[in-house]
Parts: structure tokens; sequence; C-alpha cells
């Protein structure tokens, strides 16, 4: 009997893919990337669709602010939309829950969630409630909307593409960064409409993990300078590499553009750090720097 953590996330996401039929014509891009896009028939926008989920004990612990998990809980969602270059619309929200859970975590959850709704837009449109016999757990589904001249996927890549991050990585767990991160939102925004990415995708599962996945979605090798990662104040290349949960920017840009972004990017944004990391190259190119540390990013089906 094969399990789950034998498999490991990303191959049983494969599997699953492949026992679903064949997608509509509507369907520009489907699992494989931040978002779903749908070309919508009377609309020259695109559509975006994106579902995530808090579990507690797993994104958060019992103990922690509930409106911090709330804020959590809808701004992964709003990241994602980001990473594509949109703007989001308006969520479902599910809440599994034991029938003994005080009526205040659940208030505190929403709370989290109409704030974090508020500050992006979003409108909460309905959504389920329902009993578990386990951990609580809320599950998001988003839509938003994105010019087709604007989206930004993670195939789009091209061997030779520098690799920028913003912000800084590592420690957000354990600096409680991961329940008041900022989506970004109005950077990625700034980006599409000045610059626009060849490639794009916001970090969850940490660098070692992600940075692998856009470099294989455009066909490339994931070229990594671990000197130039920009890692957290107190925090050392490990756990930028592997912590997770930083849900900053990983963009692919072309050699020549990237100067220019640099220069406007501090002058828009002269408090958010953009880094260059490394580079996109050809597949035949695979072999990690050998100072690299041998981390492997987050994975759900193969943590304790």
């Amino acid at each position: 009997m094969t399990t789950l953590r034998q498999l490991g996330e990303d191959r049983v996401v494969e599997r699953l893919v492949g026992l679903l039929p064949r997608f509509s014509e509507a369907v520009m891009q489907g699992p494989g990337d931040d978002c779903a896009v749908l070309k919508v028939a009377g609309t020259a926008k695109l559509q975006l669709l994106k579902t995530d989920a808090v579990v507690e004990g797993v994104h958060f612990l019992g103990t922690e602010d509930m409106e911090r998990v709330g804020w959590k809980a809808l701004c992964r969602a709003v990241s994602d939309i980001a990473a594509m270059g949109g703007r989001p619309e308006s969520a479902l929200i599910t809440v599994l829950a034991r029938a003994d859970t005080p009526w205040e975590r659940l208030e505190g959850l929403y709370r989290g969630i109409a704030r974090a709704a508020s500050r992006f837009g979003v409108s909460i449109v309905g959504g389920e409630t329902g009993q578990i016999h386990g951990p609580l757990a809320c599950n998001v589904c988003l839509t938003g909307w994105v010019d087709p001249e604007r989206v930004v996927l993670r195939s789009g890549g091209r061997p030779g593409d520098v690799l920028l991050v913003t912000g800084t990585l590592g420690g957000s767990l354990h600096t409680g960064r991961h329940l008041d991160f900022q989506p970004r939102l109005e950077e990625a925004a700034w980006l599409v409409e000045h610059f626009r990415p060849s490639a794009m995708m916001d970090l969850s599962d940490g660098l070692a993990k992600d940075g692998p996945r856009l470099a294989a979605a455009s066909g490339c090798a994931f070229g990594l300078e671990p000197e130039r990662v920009p890692c957290t104040a107190g925090y050392g290349l490990e756990q930028a590499l592997g912590d997770g949960e930083d849900f900053e920017l990983l963009m692919a840009v072309a050699p020549e553009e990237v100067a220019r972004i640099e220069l406007a990017w501090r002058e828009t944004f002269p408090e958010l750090l953009l880094s260059r990391i490394g580079a996109l190259l050809p597949k035949s190119d695979s072999l990690p720097p050998a100072d690299a540390p041998k981390t492997r990013g987050y994975d759900h089906f193969q943590e304790s």
C-alpha cells in the first residue's frame, strides 16, 4: 500500500489531477499554478479561482488569537490572486469545528476574515459551516479578475531570466509573521502594469520547494545563488529556504529589464526589499550549487 507520505504533496496532486476529466475550452490554466484561469463569455477579463485552507495544528496553534488566524485564512488566497497579477473579488468561507467549540473562537475567526476582506476589497458572499470531530479548519474559495495582457503564469519563464524575490525569507512561523503578513497585492499590480514578469508565484512552502516548482513549470532548472538570498534578521539560509509561510513574491524577469525594475522599485516601494537571488537555467543544468543547504522546503504529507 502506497501512502501519501511516501508520495509527497506534488506527486499526490499529480495523481489526483490525472483522475479528472479533460478541461473545457473555457479553462486557460488548470491545476499547477497559484490560481485557475478561466475565460468568461461576455467579458474581456479573465476570471481567477483559488481555494485554500488553514487547519488547527498545521497552519496555526489552538492558542493563537483567532482574529489573526482569520486574517491569515483569507490573505493566503489573496496572495495567490496577487501572484497572477489579478485583483480579488468574492469569497466563500467554509468552517468545520467541534460542537463544543466556544462561540468566541468562531467570532474571532470571522472578525479577522472581515478585516482582511475590508482591507483588500473582497466580498464574503456565502459559505458553509459543519461539525468535525477533530481540529478546527477554515477553507476559503476566492474569485478574482485579471486583464489578459497582465496575467502572469508560472510557465512563462525562459532560460536566462533573472529571479527576484520581495522582502525577506525565513522565521515566519517563529516570529508570528505568518499570521500578520501583508499579501503583495499592490506590488504585484504595479509590476504587471509597468514591467510584467515572465513568471511569478507566491512563496508559501519555502524557496527550496517553490523555486524549483516555478522553474519546472517554465521548463527550466532553478539556478540559486545562496549568498544573495535575503534572510530575515536572526535567521539563516536554511530557514530562508525551508521554513515557508513567507508569502513573498518570486518572479522571473528578462535580464535586460532588471536594472530598470530595481531602480523603479526603490522609488515606489522604498521600505520593501527586492533582491536578485539567481536565474532560470536550461533544464539540463539541474545540479544545485555545491554550497546550497539540502533543505527541501515544506511538504504537507511529509511533515510530522
